[in-house]
């Protein structure tokens, strides 16, 4: 999509959304990671007239710092895939987690070894609630310290290192695997031992405990908060994403989205750099 189609390509919905619920990465941010003037008013906008925004990310919550000047309401976001929610007003460092799905140790561990058989040269890190493990040879992808290196067996052992803390999901990485070939090989390997996705561009993937997703953990906060599937607006980019915008009552797929997600989403809006999320956001509230 370009920048001169200016309208999101999808009928308007007769149900007025209650909650926006926002991917992160490649979706709310622009390629540099910032959120621009637009979609901070567009967010603020959307608050003050009573429709809540839920962001809803792979990002742990120390990765929230982003977004953490942009809280509004209730102030809570749906991190790891869906493994938690979490309570941002404390900022960052001062997260408060407000319900965990965590990735059982046996299942982890069941998981490691199909896809080792499956993808020989696979490489893992654990995240856990605070800490963040990996294995000696998994890549510097994310730009911090490990709190330990050791084989992903050893990780996630039950006397392992934060034997005591929830694991949130694992990440699998493979050097040469297409992304999108490593995934259907992942699911098909793993089954129903665990969820398997991927955000990155490269053969990335994320792995939690099974029926964990964006989809199943917005599901729940929407339930608790009386809010049905066809008030919800949602917005993706990536694999991810597409159990959250299949479920949506209106979901749009970003301009710069993957295959399955436009494929998965009822409408289109521009990209992440042209501010699509700010740009449907307006018009909804034009609606009202």
């Amino acid at each position: 999509m370009t920048s001169a189609t200016r309208q999101p390509e999808t009928p308007a919905s007769t149900v007025p959304p209650r909650l926006i619920a926002t991917d992160l990465d490649g979706t709310l941010l622009r390629d540099d990671k910032s959120v621009s003037p637009r979609t901070v008013a567009a967010l603020a906008a959307a608050e003050e007239a009573g429709i809540e925004v839920f962001f809803v990310t792979g990002r742990p919550a120390r990765w929230m710092d982003v977004v953490s000047d942009h809280v509004h309401g209730h102030g809570l976001a749906i991190c790891g895939n869906g493994a938690a929610v979490v309570d941002l007003h404390g900022g960052p460092g001062a997260h408060r987690f407000v319900k965990v799905r965590e990735l059982a140790r046996d299942n982890a561990l069941d998981a490691v070894r199909l896809l080792r058989e499956a993808a020989p040269g696979t490489v893992y890190a654990v995240e856990q609630t605070y800490g963040f493990h990996q294995e000696p040879d998994y890549p510097k992808l994310h730009m911090e310290i490990p709190d330990e290196l050791q084989p992903a067996e050893k990780l996630l052992a039950p006397d392992g290192p934060g034997a005591d803390e929830p694991v949130l999901k694992i990440l699998a990485f493979h050097p040469t695997i297409d992304p999108d070939a490593f995934l259907t090989l992942a699911r098909l390997a793993i089954g129903e031992r665990a969820n398997v996705t991927r955000s990155s561009p490269s053969a990335l993937l994320e792995i939690s405990g099974p029926g964990v997703s964006k989809a199943s953990t917005l599901a729940l906060c929407c339930a608790e908060r009386g809010i049905s599937h066809e008030e919800v607006v949602a917005f993706g980019d990536m694999p991810n994403d597409v159990e959250m915008l299949t479920w949506a009552g209106q979901s749009y797929a970003m301009g710069n989205a993957h295959p399955d997600v436009i494929a998965a989403a009822s409408g289109r809006t521009v990209a992440n750099n042209e501010d699509g999320v700010a740009v449907v956001i307006e018009q909804l509230l034009a609606r009202r």
